[in-house]
């Protein structure tokens, strides 16, 4: 397969553009890339880039770039996970698989069970590593549009913060929005066809799950339960096989 990167900037054919310090290390330190070697180049704002390298050195490493191709890999599905932070390695696992199925958008948060606490500084540091997992999982499975990753919030700050924007704005009363729950009943199989540009909400809760007053307060908010078979399911799994059997019943699956 061709090498694909994610360069922040604008990019133009028969641009030379030098590739960011960690990228050009990962080019040619462990995929060993030489001079004269196909690429693809993508900057996030959708289609991509074939090119081929053009000069390395230890100082810097630079991409001539030839031609612009218009292609979209991005599900008919706007899925929104918000996701209830876990430990560091499921958390990274929940993350990069979504961006693989799909999701537009990531909004991590902590919830009264939550086994993970970060001060601010971490949760600084975590969202700037979630970013380039993020990333790095588009240049994997060929995403040419890079999905939202929104600031660490408590699950109480993310109700207020829509309660606050219902009021002012009538989109946010069609948002189909679901919660995991191993008590509920309804299944994904029985939701009619949602259209294609309604946005979907998946609310995923920690390792213990969310307490009593958690999904009173999110069926107030306009969740409904669901569940995924008969099993419970580790946190990390839940949401990957809810996005997964959304794009089968509604999606590019």
């Amino acid at each position: 397969m061709t090498a694909r990167f994610y360069y922040p900037g604008a990019m133009l054919p028969g641009q030379i553009i030098t590739l960011p310090t960690n990228t050009g290390h990962h080019a040619t330190r462990v995929l060993r890339l030489k001079q004269g070697d196909k690429v693809i180049l993508f900057n996030g704002e959708g289609g991509e880039f074939s090119g081929s390298i053009h000069h390395l050195d230890k100082s810097a490493n630079t991409v001539i770039l030839s031609q612009f191709h218009a292609i979209e890999r991005e599900s008919p599905l706007s899925i929104s996970l918000m996701q209830a932070v876990c430990s560091n390695e499921k958390m990274d696992w929940i993350i990069q698989k979504s961006v693989e199925l799909g999701v537009s958008c990531i909004q991590p948060v902590t919830a009264n069970r939550s086994v993970v606490r970060l001060s601010e500084e971490r949760a600084n540091k975590r969202l700037l590593h979630w970013q380039q997992v993020i990333i790095a999982a588009c240049e994997q499975c060929g995403r040419n549009r890079i999905p939202k990753l929104y600031p660490l919030l408590t699950l109480s700050d993310w109700f207020n913060q829509q309660f606050e924007s219902k009021l002012n704005s009538i989109e946010n009363q069609f948002i189909y929005k679901l919660m995991l729950s191993p008590t509920a009943n309804k299944r994904l199989s029985k939701f009619p066809l949602p259209s294609m540009d309604t946005p979907l909400l998946l609310l995923v809760g920690p390792e213990g799950g969310f307490t009593t007053e958690e999904e009173k307060a999110a069926h107030t908010m306009g969740f409904v339960s669901i569940c995924l078979g008969q099993r419970t399911l580790r946190t990390e799994t839940a949401a990957l096989a809810a996005i997964a059997t959304m794009q089968t019943l509604w999606g590019d699956y």
